[in-house]
């Protein structure tokens, strides 16, 4: 008796154990066949996105020659929307677009990235909210190619089209490129790419260049960039913000 009975629990537990093996392969079929409809989704969405116009302008923040470059094109294209994240000093941006004579509608700054992942981690919902399907990516030749494959999985992802504009910088650039770091970023964008399906990140500070307060900057005073050709803003401020790119 204690044979038949040892016999049939085991028995038991196997079918339990089979049950639950079935269930979690359903499962596994499930995922695999949506993830696979969301890749075809995504990859005839960019197809298409990618024969479109440039609709945006996104700006990597490291280096006032990028937001230069843009504001020169901004002045080209005044219909086109910018967003620069995480960029050089509001007072030191607004002064460029006055310089370069370039319209300050249509441009926003967001200034809660510290770092290239931040700046798609906080840039994509605002270029969804534009609706936005290809955008031109500005930076430098030292930040790329990560910053290249970073946008083209989390951007790719959402399906926008993403054009890389490479702006030259002189001198030394402030950020090194390991391949660690680039290791690194890839791999949390493929899981970002994913998870960013379902949440939204919201920065508290996105400011329309047209709102800079210059009269507030000039009171507390500030100092920009010096490849900006700016000069002297005040003496108590920074000269631009360091992006850890």
């Amino acid at each position: 008796m204690r044979y038949k009975f040892t016999r049939s629990s085991s028995i038991f537990s196997q079918r339990k154990s089979n049950r639950w093996l079935q269930l979690l392969q359903k499962i596994f079929r499930s995922l695999c066949l949506i993830l696979g409809c969301w890749l075809i989704f995504t990859t005839i969405t960019l197809v298409s996105a990618s024969s479109k116009p440039v609709d945006a302008w996104f700006v990597l923040g490291g280096s006032i020659r990028r937001e230069i470059y843009v504001a020169q094109q901004a002045k080209q294209n005044p219909q086109i929307p910018i967003l620069i994240s995480r960029g050089s000093l509001d007072p030191c941006i607004w002064l460029i677009f006055q310089r370069e004579a370039a319209d300050l509608q249509n441009v926003w700054l967001e200034n809660c990235a510290n770092s290239t992942f931040e700046n798609f981690y906080y840039g994509i919902p605002i270029l969804k909210r534009w609706k936005i399907h290809k955008v031109k990516l500005i930076s430098s030749p030292s930040h790329f190619p990560r910053a290249k494959w970073m946008a083209q999985i989390l951007l790719g992802a959402h399906g926008i089209w993403v054009e890389p504009e490479v702006v030259k910088e002189k001198g030394r650039p402030a950020n090194r490129e390991y391949l660690w770091k680039t290791a690194f970023d890839i791999t949390r964008s493929l899981f970002w790419a994913v998870i960013s399906q379902f949440i939204q990140p919201k920065c508290s500070s996105v400011t329309e260049l047209t709102d800079v307060d210059m009269q507030l900057w000039q009171n507390q005073g500030f100092v920009c960039e010096r490849q900006g050709g700016l000069g002297r803003k005040g003496g108590r401020g920074e000269g631009s913000r360091t992006n850890n790119h």
